[in-house]
């Protein structure tokens, strides 16, 4: 078998580096019949790169894959497929992100450091991932994120305002953390605030440190970010 199902699993691993991979897109915003974690990019699904950028960067850490339970079977068919064989965990997902993530984290069974990666982000470099790794083993938690370049503005109850966007960062993945950490995050009970990962641990008052970013690491959304992907990926060696 090319990948296996699993709920938990836990033997002691020896890695002390994991990455949680959530893959939950339904594709709408996409306009695309499929799930766009699956959709091609450079003539193979868009997950077998994000699955591949974290095996380049580190050929033994584990990676646990969580799907909608009832695509594990669809992801199970495209690596016979396409004949990719990266070692991976599959993890059937929740309700939310929240539950989903904390699915993938109960396969993770060191206390070592673990980041969490969007599936649709298949264009992070090796170096972005190690630098938040690093980032989280010295700080405890570590995120990538980008300036912002367009003027906002924020709704109020009388109109709207301008806002500094120097003040501003969009946030990316991998979200890296001490593993004990993460763990402990996942044992507040849900709140549907927690729209990532920084947020679930900033509840706890650690703080979240920032790591700088990459301007290619976008999240394929809509059928411009697939173009745009393709472009970038065809650029490199």
């Amino acid at each position: 078998m090319l990948y296996d199902v699993v709920i938990c699993k836990t033997e002691l691993c020896p890695m002390l580096r994991s990455t949680i991979i959530v893959a939950g897109g339904s594709g709408k915003r996409m306009g695309a019949a499929m799930p766009k974690q699956f959709l091609l990019l450079k003539g193979r699904p868009v997950l077998c790169s994000t699955i591949q950028a974290f095996r380049r960067a580190d050929p033994a850490m584990p990676i646990v894959l969580v799907l909608p339970g009832d695509q594990i079977p669809v992801w199970g068919a495209l690596c016979v497929n396409f004949q990719f064989d990266v070692p991976h965990q599959v993890v059937a997902g929740g309700e939310e992100r929240f539950h989903s993530v904390r699915n993938g984290l109960a396969c993770v069974a060191h206390d070592g450091l673990v980041s969490v990666h969007d599936g649709v982000r298949p264009l992070l470099s090796s170096d972005l991932i190690t630098r938040c790794f690093a980032a989280a083993e010295a700080h405890g938690a570590a995120i990538p994120v980008v300036p912002i370049s367009s003027s906002v503005r924020e709704l109020t109850t009388e109109g709207n305002e301008a806002i500094d966007r120097m003040r501003l960062r969009a946030v990316q993945t991998p979200q890296c953390f001490r593993t004990a950490l993460l763990r402990r995050a996942f044992e507040l009970p849900y709140d549907p605030a927690f729209t990532d990962e920084a947020t679930l641990v900033e509840r706890l008052g650690v703080e979240v440190h920032l790591v700088d970013g990459e301007e290619q690491n976008i999240k394929l959304t809509t059928p411009f970010d697939l173009k745009v992907a393709e472009v970038v990926m065809g650029e490199r060696p």
